[in-house]
C-alpha cells in the first residue's frame, strides 16, 4: 500500500473516533432509497469508505425507545447478553439467541480488516458470543418476563430457530442442529443432531444463519450470507453463499433455492400469497446513497445480482472479472428499505393485536448504518401490504435508538409476534427485548 494512502487511512481512523471519518455525505434522504421504485444515483466510490459509527452506549435507567402514536413499549426482558434473534414457541414462551460473531481469523487480516474490526467494537459487536438460547416466560400475563432459564448452551454463534412438531432446529454459524422438544420444557440438555453443515470457515464474513420451515414442515430454508462485500476475497470463497438454501430436515439433502442475495437474514411467509420473503443487506462503499437494502419475495431458482449487479441489472464495476451473462439473469427485488439501514429482522403482521394500520404487512428491524452520513436505520418500521405485495410508504414503529449526539442507546435486530399479538424486538446494544402493544 502506498505510504500516502496508508497515512490517509491512519488519519481516517483517528477521525473516526470523533465520528467525522473520511468518505462522502448523502445527497438524498433515506426516503429516496425506499419503496417500490427507489432512486439509484451514480456510484460514488471514495478512496476510503464513509465511516460513521454510532458508538454503543446502552440505555440509561428508565429510558426506552419511542413508540409510534397509538402504541406503547415496555422492556419484556433486560440484562441479556447481546440478544439478536427471537422465536416464539406455541405455548407462548419466548426464545432469545444471545449471540455474537464467532472467531474469524482471516476476516480481519490487513489494514482493511483491522479497520472493520475496530468499527465493529465501537458499534458494540466486539464482545465474545454467549453461545446460548435463553427462554423467557411471562407467568402472570403482565407483559414482562418473570421467569428465565438457559434453554440451550454451548452452541456456536446461534441465530435462527424453528420448531417443527417436536423437533427444535437451531441454525448455528456452521451447521443446522436438531434437538428433541416437549411442550413446556424450559431446558434442553441432550446433544443435538447435525442436519447439515453450513458454509463457515476462517473468513465467515456474514456469519448469521437464519432458518424457517415450510408450512408442512417438510423443508427448511436457511440464509447464508456472502463471505465479502463484493467478492473481494475471491469468488471461490463464495461457493453456495449469498443464498437461501432449501434443506430436507430428514436427510440433510440441500440445494440453493435462490442466489445473488448478499446477506439475507430475516424470513417470513406472506399469509396472502404464501410466498417466502426475506430481508437483505446490500453492498457497501459506493456512497451514502447506495445501495438500498430491501425486502423481497424469493422465487425458486432466481438470481438477485450479487456481486455482479445491484437492484436488478445495475452493474458493480468493482467486481472482477465481470460476468454480463449473470447480470442479464438478475431480477430486481420487490421493495427498498433505505440505503445502509442494515435491515435484519422480518416478521409478518399475521396475528398481531396492534392498531388496524399494522394488520397487513411486514415488520422490519433495522440495525443501523456505519457506511452512511447521516445515519440511517436504527429503528423498527412497518411496510404495509395489499394482496400479498408492498403497498405504500413504510411507517415508523419504534424510533429513538440514537441520541441527538449520534450515540446508539440500542440497535434493533430480530422481530416477532408473541402469543398475545404484541411485537417483540431484540435490541443487542441495549441488551433488552422490547414488547410493543396498542396503547391503552
Amino acid at each position: 500500500m502506498p505510504l500516502q494512502r496508508l497515512s490517509i487511512l491512519s488519519l481516517c481512523l483517528l477521525m473516526a473516533a470523533g465520528l467525522t471519518a473520511c468518505g462522502d455525505t448523502a445527497t438524498l434522504p433515506v426516503s429516496a432509497g425506499t419503496g417500490l421504485s427507489p432512486q439509484l444515483p451514480s456510484p460514488n466510490k471514495t478512496m476510503l469508505p464513509t465511516v460513521n459509527i454510532a458508538p454503543a452506549k446502552g440505555w440509561a435507567d428508565g429510558a426506552r425507545p419511542v413508540a409510534a402514536v397509538g402504541l406503547s413499549v415496555v422492556a419484556f426482558a433486560d440484562k441479556l447478553d447481546h440478544p439478536r434473534w427471537i422465536y416464539v414457541l406455541p405455548n407462548g414462551d419466548v426464545l432469545v439467541a444471545e449471540t455474537n460473531a464467532p472467531p474469524k481469523p482471516d476476516d480481519g487480516k490487513g489494514i482493511r480488516g483491522w479497520v472493520m474490526t475496530q468499527m465493529m467494537k465501537r458499534a458494540g459487536a466486539g464482545v465474545p458470543s454467549a453461545n446460548r438460547i435463553t427462554l423467557l416466560r411471562d407467568t402472570n400475563g403482565d407483559g414482562v418476563a418473570d421467569a428465565r432459564s438457559v434453554f440451550l448452551k454451548d452452541l456456536h454463534s446461534p441465530f435462527g430457530m424453528v420448531l417443527v412438531g417436536n423437533d427444535f432446529y437451531v441454525a448455528d454459524t456452521d451447521a443446522v442442529l436438531r434437538f428433541p422438544y416437549q411442550p413446556g420444557q424450559t431446558q434442553i440438555t441432550g446433544p443435538g443432531v447435525k442436519v447439515v453443515d453450513l458454509p463457515a470457515g476462517p473468513i465467515n464474513h456474514h456469519w448469521t444463519k437464519n432458518i424457517i420451515a415450510s408450512k408442512d414442515g417438510s423443508k427448511l430454508y436457511v440464509t447464508v450470507g456472502s463471505n465479502s462485500n463484493v467478492g473481494e476475497n475471491g469468488l471461490d470463497k463464495e461457493e453456495a453463499r449469498a443464498a437461501i438454501w432449501e434443506v430436507d430436515p430428514k436427510t440433510g439433502a440441500h440445494r440453493v433455492f435462490a442466489s445473488g442475495l448478499r446477506n439475507p437474514n430475516g424470513m417470513a411467509w406472506d399469509p396472502d400469497s404464501g410466498a417466502l420473503w426475506t430481508a437483505v443487506n446490500e453492498r457497501d462503499e459506493i456512497g451514502s446513497d447506495l445501495v438500498p437494502d430491501y425486502i423481497t419475495s424469493v422465487k425458486d431458482g432466481a438470481f438477485y445480482g450479487w456481486p455482479f449487479s445491484y437492484y436488478g441489472q445495475h452493474v458493480d464495476e468493482r467486481v472482477k472479472p465481470q460476468q454480463p451473462e449473470m447480470v442479464a439473469k438478475a431480477i430486481a427485488p420487490d421493495y427498498a428499505v433505505g440505503p445502509h439501514t442494515a435491515s435484519l429482522g422480518l416478521a409478518s403482521a399475521l396475528g398481531n393485536a396492534l392498531p388496524s394500520r399494522f394488520r397487513n404487512g411486514m415488520f422490519v428491524g433495522q440495525h443501523g448504518s456505519w457506511n452512511r452520513k447521516p445515519h440511517s436505520g436504527y429503528k423498527v418500521i412497518f411496510v404495509p401490504f395489499a394482496n400479498g405485495k408492498p403497498a405504500g410508504v413504510p411507517v415508523d414503529v419504534l424510533t429513538g435508538f440514537l441520541t441527538k449526539d449520534g450515540d446508539a442507546q440500542g440497535r434493533p435486530v430480530g422481530v416477532a409476534i408473541d402469543k398475545r399479538g404484541a411485537l417483540l424486538v431484540a435490541d443487542d446494544v441495549g441488551d433488552v427485548v422490547w414488547r410493543v402493544t396498542a396503547a391503552k
